[in-house]
């Protein structure tokens, strides 16, 4: 006799408590109390449950049993070790939820948004994890439309419409570097960005801007090179433009640290000392940026774990979904403070 797989609606059902609070106290979740999280393991144990079949009651009762993230371009991941510590924790999160994760390219010719109505569409995948969120993004419309289970790295700008993300928050740890730095008695500020409109750049730019504003020091000036952002002939040409001005910037903050490598590259082909004759600030912490000479001051927002979180976030949905089900949480990037920042030069 052939014994139907349990799911979390029956684990619910027996303790008379919702499948979302099932799937939560089955990933851990620090928000659901200690005597809760017994009660729902006892249960998923007796009914015999099988975490991998927590996705079985999908339309269709069809389920793929694998994430998908559409790997957007040729240039994503070249931000040295982000895209492996981004897919290791993603790995790790699912895997801790019975769920596998799949990447996906764009083929030349189409479009990411083309893909990812394939995968959709087919039921390639019982969820989607999107990254290089924009601040109009039609991935977001669109999959909110299908009411299909997906979380989003960063955010939309339009906050309209609800949705599960996982983001840094860059507009605090702007101002904190923009103030460390004016402590240390600069006033002439530049930031390096890129053209591409993505949210975490508006966000960013946000936070020094209003840590500016709050000194109200007619003083200080801000100077902004922008370049595409895998163009590094236009960038490494912004940053020498930006570098040989008769009253140069002393303080740079860089969008992501990939930006800040190439600062500290043309400052040195410029025979400029960081940090005496330049402070440089970057942000992800990646692996190249402890390595630079002089080590990068960085912050830290843990990509890893931020994606281990986010793997979470959409195995609860995957298992719960005749429900509404919305999360959002938001990083604190912490300093890392090395070699690349010090006092104005006198």
């Amino acid at each position: 006799m052939t014994t139907t797989p349990k799911t979390i609606k029956d684990v619910a059902k027996k303790l008379g408590i919702s499948a979302a609070t099932v799937s939560r106290a089955l990933a851990g979740n620090p928000r659901i109390s200690e005597d809760t999280r017994d009660r729902v393991v006892k249960m998923a144990q007796e009914v015999g449950y099988v975490p991998n079949r927590a996705a079985q009651s999908l339309v269709g009762g069809r389920s793929s049993g694998f994430v998908g993230l559409v790997l957007t371009d040729p240039g994503y991941g070249r931000e040295d070790s982000y895209l492996g510590e981004f897919v290791a924790g993603l790995g790790l999160g699912l895997a801790e939820n019975g769920i596998d994760l799949f990447l996906s390219m764009v083929p030349s010719g189409q479009s990411e948004l083309s893909v990812i109505r394939n995968i959709v569409t087919a039921r390639r995948a019982d969820g989607l994890i999107l990254g290089r969120t924009s601040e109009v993004d039609p991935r977001v419309d669109y999959l909110l439309d299908a009411g299909f289970p997906f979380v989003t790295h960063g955010r939309i700008a339009d906050g309209s419409r609800p949705y599960t993300w996982i983001d840094t928050d860059g507009t605090t740890a702007f101002a904190e570097a923009f103030n460390l730095l004016y402590s240390f008695g600069h006033r002439r500020f530049a930031l390096v960005t890129i053209a591409e409109p993505m949210t975490f750049r508006l966000h960013r730019t946000e936070g020094l801007q209003s840590a500016i504003q709050q000194t109200r020091d007619p003083s200080v000036s801000l100077d902004i090179a922008t370049s595409p952002r895998y163009d590094s002939d236009a960038r490494h040409a912004a940053i020498r433009d930006m570098l040989t001005k008769p009253n140069r910037p002393t303080a740079v903050l860089a969008l992501f640290d990939g930006l800040a490598l190439s600062v500290l590259e043309v400052a040195r082909d410029l025979g400029l000392s960081v940090p005496d004759d330049l402070s440089v600030i970057g942000f992800d912490n990646i692996t190249s940026a402890a390595h630079a000479r002089p080590a990068l001051t960085t912050f830290d927002s843990d990509t890893k774990e931020g994606a281990r979180i986010s793997a979470g976030m959409l195995a609860r949905q995957i298992a719960a979904p005749g429900e509404r089900m919305i999360e959002t949480h938001l990083i604190t990037p912490k300093l890392v403070l090395r070699g690349s920042h010090g006092p104005a030069a006198s």
